[in-house]
C-alpha cells in the first residue's frame, strides 16, 4: 500500500502549553488533527471552567487560518474542586474531561491528587453528569520502582475507583505496559486508553543508546520490550478502547539536556505519520482509520470527522530542531527520517522554525 486515505483523526491527549510556545506548536496539530483534548497543567493549572474558556481562546487565536482544528478542554482535579464545577464544566459544551494527576507523578503536576477519596464528591458529579476522568496512571510512592509504577497505580489505586463509580467514564491516557492493556481489555465498556506514538516505536534501551538520551526521557517513563511489544499490538488490534493520544509534550532544548531535564517527547511535528509507521510495521494499515478517527471520538460522544487526509509512503527528514526565540525544540527523530508524509496538507515544516 503506497498511499491511505482515512478519516481525519483526532488526537485524544495533547499538550500544547501557551504563550510563545503554544503559538508555534499548534500549527503543527492543527494541519492533522481536526480536534484533540488540551491537557490543563498549566501554572497556575486549569481548574475551572472560566479558565478552560480562556485558555481555549488562546489556542483558537494560534491556529493558522487556513486550518480547522477545535480543542477539546479539560479542568485539572484538585482536593478542592468543588463539586458543582462539574455541572458549569458540562453545560459549557467545551470542557470534555477532567483529568487526574497524582501530586508530583508528572510535569506542573505538584496541585494535583494526593488522596483521591477527598475528590469522591467530584467524581461521582462526574458519573451523574458523565463527564470522562483522565487518568495519569502512576504512583508517586517512593518505595515503588519508577517502571512498576504504573502496574501498581492500577491495582492499588484505580482499580478501587473504577469499582465505586462504575458508570464513571474512564481513560487511562499513556497506557505504557501489559498490565495496562489488560486491565482496560478486561474492563466494562466504560473504561478505554490512549497510546502514543513514541511508546509504541520505542522502549527503555532507547534512553540509553550511545549515552543518555533526554529527548527520549518522557512519563510515563518508557519500557521493556515486551512492554512496548503489547501496547503496539493493542493499538493495532482494532480494539475499540484504544484510540490516538499522542502526549505530544514541547520542552526547549535548555529545558531537557538539563541537570534535571523536563520529562516530555515532541511528536507533533509528525504524529500521524508516525502512527502509520507503527500500523505498517505490523501489517495493520487498515486498522489505522478506526484507531485514530473513530475509536476516540465514539468514546467521547463526538460526531465522527468529515473530512479527509492522504498519507503516502514518502520518506522525508525531520529538522534538526524548531525555532523557539533564543532557544530551540528538539524533535522526535530529529535529523532523521520518517517514511510517511502527508500529501494533502502542509505537513513539513521548514527548518527555520514552525
Amino acid at each position: 500500500m503506497q498511499s491511505i486515505t482515512i478519516t481525519t483523526p483526532d488526537d485524544f491527549h495533547l499538550h500544547v502549553r501557551d504563550g510563545e510556545l503554544m503559538r508555534l506548536v499548534v500549527p503543527h496539530t492543527a494541519r492533522r488533527f481536526a480536534r484533540a483534548i488540551i491537557m490543563p497543567n498549566l501554572v497556575p493549572p486549569i481548574v475551572s471552567t472560566e479558565l478552560a474558556r480562556q485558555y481555549r481562546d488562546r489556542i483558537l487565536a494560534a491556529v493558522p487560518s487556513d486550518a480547522s482544528f477545535e480543542p477539546l478542554m479539560t479542568l485539572y482535579l484538585t482536593e478542592q474542586t468543588p463539586a458543582a464545577e462539574i455541572a458549569v464544566a458540562k453545560a459549557s459544551g467545551f470542557v470534555h474531561a477532567v483529568k487526574w494527576y497524582p501530586a508530583g507523578a508528572t510535569t506542573n503536576s505538584h496541585h494535583g491528587v494526593q488522596n483521591i477519596e477527598k475528590c469522591f464528591e467530584v467524581l461521582e458529579s462526574m458519573q451523574q453528569h458523565d463527564l470522562p476522568l483522565l487518568v495519569h496512571p502512576e504512583t508517586t510512592d517512593p518505595a515503588v520502582d519508577t517502571f512498576d509504577r504504573e502496574a501498581v497505580f492500577i491495582d492499588r489505586v484505580l482499580a478501587p475507583v473504577i469499582r465505586r463509580f462504575p458508570n464513571l467514564r474512564v481513560v487511562l491516557e499513556h497506557v505504557t505496559t501489559q498490565q495496562g492493556v489488560q486491565f482496560v481489555q478486561d474492563a466494562s465498556s466504560r473504561v478505554a486508553a490512549t497510546i502514543t506514538a513514541h511508546h509504541c516505536l520505542l522502549n527503555r534501551v532507547a534512553l540509553f543508546e550511545g549515552g543518555l538520551r533526554p529527548h527520549h526521557y518522557c512519563l510515563p517513563i518508557l519500557k521493556r520490550e515486551e512492554h512496548r511489544a503489547a501496547i503496539a499490538q493493542a493499538a493495532t488490534s482494532g480494539h475499540p478502547r484504544f484510540f490516538l493520544g499522542t502526549d505530544s509534550a514541547p520542552h526547549s532544548r535548555t529545558a531537557k539536556e538539563a541537570a534535571c531535564g523536563c520529562a516530555g517527547i515532541y511528536t507533533a511535528h509528525a504524529a500521524i505519520e508516525l502512527y502509520a509507521e507503527v500500523f505498517d510495521r505490523l501489517g495493520a494499515l487498515d486498522k489505522l482509520e478506526a484507531f485514530s478517527s473513530c475509536h476516540g471520538a465514539d468514546f467521547y460522544g463526538l460526531p465522527r470527522n468529515k473530512t479527509k487526509i492522504t498519507l503516502e509512503r514518502t520518506p522525508w527528514q525531520v529538522p534538526e530542531s524548531f525555532s523557539f526565540g533564543t532557544d530551540t525544540i528538539v524533535p522526535f527523530r530529529a535529523g532523521g527520517p520518517v517514511n510517511f508524509q502527508m500529501v494533502n496538507g502542509s505537513a513539513i515544516p521548514s527548518k527555520a522554525g514552525i
